[in-house]
């Protein structure tokens, strides 16, 4: 399992770009339309109305969680993230541990993402290098720079693949380390010890506690 100095400081340096990957895909995407095209557009239009809207700056958790669910969730392939994250034990699990695993890793994203919105603040931008994609290409990388008043520039890069016409999110990579990738050896270690049902207590207790803070 991680250290915990270690994922705070992981959490911390994923905050910005997370708001940011989650409001880069707020409205679905045209069959036409390029991943960095779909993402300078939307992130420009929702970060637009969060600016004026004064409850969700203000952090109200109701008024955010629902944004997450109406504008981010639908944009999430949560079934290939849930898939990455448990690796070589995926298979291994029942339809029923499967299912779980789904419901409560996306929990736990849409509480990341929800937190996250609660941190963002107007004067974060964003520099994307040039997309390489090829005609006909089911995955892609958008890379990009976020950069905020007084802070070190953070490499930020959106892996997407195409699902029925529309991108879909299916890991971030911050400063080199894969969000997926990193919960992969966490959840590993989990396994490892307690079991598949053992990882989707850890994580039903983790949402439980996450959301009777933000309640209380």
């Amino acid at each position: 399992m991680l250290h915990a100095n270690s994922m705070r400081r992981r959490r911390h340096l994923l905050a910005a770009g997370v708001i940011l990957a989650g409001l880069a895909f707020a409205r679905p995407a045209s069959a036409q339309e390029a991943p960095d095209a779909l993402i300078k557009r939307v992130v420009s239009e929702v970060t637009s109305v969060i600016d004026s809207d004064r409850e969700i700056r203000a952090g109200n958790r109701q008024k955010i969680t629902a944004l997450v669910d109406s504008r981010i969730v639908p944009h999430l392939n949560f079934q290939a993230m849930t898939r990455t994250a448990t690796g070589r034990h995926w298979p291994r699990a029942t339809a029923d541990q499967q299912r779980a695993l789904v419901r409560e890793f996306s929990r736990l994203l849409i509480n990341t993402y929800a937190g996250a919105l609660s941190n963002y603040r107007p004067e974060t931008t964003i520099e994307y290098r040039p997309l390489r994609l090829e005609a006909g290409e089911t995955e892609a990388v958008v890379r990009s720079t976020l950069k905020s008043k007084g802070g070190e520039p953070i490499q930020f890069d959106y892996y997407l693949e195409r699902v029925d016409g529309a991108w879909k999110v299916i890991d971030l990579n911050v400063l080199g380390a894969r969000l997926v990738e990193t919960y992969k050896n966490q959840f590993n270690s989990v396994i490892n010890a307690d079991g598949i049902d053992g990882l989707i207590r850890m994580l039903s207790e983790k949402n439980r506690a996450v959301e009777a803070r933000t309640r209380g």
